[in-house]
């Protein structure tokens, strides 16, 4: 009887899973290129939806049909699917991003006697969408605690969020932040090319997740008092149609603008253009109190100031490398107070400009990524 190839094991063979669609998550991605560089042969598994566009990437991907899109039954057909998958498809190496598909793959980690490495990218059973759901907030709970005590490498986004499963679990967890690589634009365009407008100040609010308790409401309300200025969101979430018509009310005619989630290199082209970038998370839950978004260091890598919430990993950055200021309110005339002084005092942008470079050469996956190949070399 001849052997074939596929009657050997693959060497550094790792399948990575999530829930979306691979189109738009930074982190993701960056781990999969960081694995590709230290010789790991990459899949990285999610879904497909009817709007997601095509992947060029250079490691390969598998995307999933699923006929269910959200709620319990998308969860239940999403981790069966995956079980599925990663029963049939060799590999030596397991990765899991976020709760919802840590299940299948502990499980098969377990069959297939291979290691797996979660990454949590939040406090998952904190979020605002379970917070008010006992039944399938309970559900998740004991999924994570039958399983998150038995892991031997998890990763999470910040020291704050670390610390709180640490004293949950008795586990040791490594501390990767969301932080963008050196950005160089390939090509610089204009505000004119990006039908933005140049005579008016803009107003950055940008997230994949531009949802509940995330202050977009008051910071399209705080615009009614600021003047020679646009408010400029872009991306998606929950509440964009809410927000498309609280800013047709009177008094917000032509202040604000909304653009829809875009490839990461045309996102920071629109980026690098503004005058001031908002995340403006409420203290609302514990995950949002402990919340570090990958906005922040966009604003910071395009050059530009940076108005914040008081939450204590966002106020780390911003006051730590002073590169903007902090709002100790979310009513809007706080926030307009605040945004009308970053756009006009001049003294203060030079000094967060310089401020911004000095924080951007320092907040790099290149120097971030040190910590995430310390946990996977020894599976090379």
């Amino acid at each position: 009887m001849h052997s074939t190839l596929a009657d050997y094991p693959v060497l550094n063979k790792v399948i990575i899973s999530v829930t979306n669609d691979l189109s738009t998550d930074q982190r993701v991605d960056k781990v999969c290129q960081t694995l590709t560089g230290m010789g790991f042969s990459v899949t990285l598994a999610g879904r497909l939806l009817p709007d997601s566009p095509v992947l060029e990437r250079p490691y390969e991907t598998h995307r999933m049909y699923l006929f269910f899109r959200r709620g319990p039954l998308f969860y239940a057909e999403y981790n069966l699917r995956l079980f599925l998958y990663l029963l049939m498809n060799r590999c030596n190496l397991l990765v899991s991003n976020d709760l919802d598909t840590l299940l299948p793959n502990f499980i098969i980690s377990r069959i297939k006697r291979i290691p797996l490495v979660y990454d949590s990218h939040e406090y998952y059973t904190e979020t605002p969408e379970l917070i008010n759901r006992p039944l399938v907030r309970g559900i998740w709970e004991r999924i994570e605690r039958s399983i998150f005590p038995r892991l031997t490498d998890v990763i999470t986004v910040n020291e704050s969020i670390a610390g709180l499963y640490e004293k949950k679990y008795g586990v040791n967890l490594n501390v990767v932040r969301n932080i963008p690589r050196a950005f160089v634009p390939v090509v610089t365009k204009t505000r004119k090319e990006l039908g933005l407008p140049d005579d008016r100040k803009i107003i950055l609010m940008q997230g994949a997740g531009i949802n509940i308790q995330r202050g977009a409401e008051e910071a399209i309300e705080a615009m009614k008092y600021v003047d020679g200025a646009v408010l400029l969101i872009i991306g998606g979430g929950d509440v964009i149609g809410q927000l498309k018509d609280q800013a047709r009310k009177p008094g917000l005619e032509g202040k604000v603008m909304f653009l829809p989630k875009m490839p990461y290199a045309d996102l920071m082209q629109h980026t690098r253009l503004a005058d001031v970038g908002l995340t403006l998370d409420k203290d609302t839950n514990i995950n949002y109190r402990f919340s570090l978004p990958n906005k922040l260091f966009d604003y910071i890598h395009a050059g530009i100031p940076v108005l914040a919430s008081r939450l204590p990993e966002i106020c780390r950055i911003v006051e730590g490398y002073n590169v903007g200021m902090i709002t100790e309110s979310h009513d809007p005339a706080e926030i307009a107070h605040c945004i009308n002084l970053m756009l006009n005092d001049e003294a203060a942008r030079v000094i967060w400009k310089e401020n911004l470079a000095k924080a951007a050469s320092a907040l790099t996956w290149e120097n971030e990524e040190n910590v995430l190949k310390s946990v996977y070399r020894k599976y090379v």
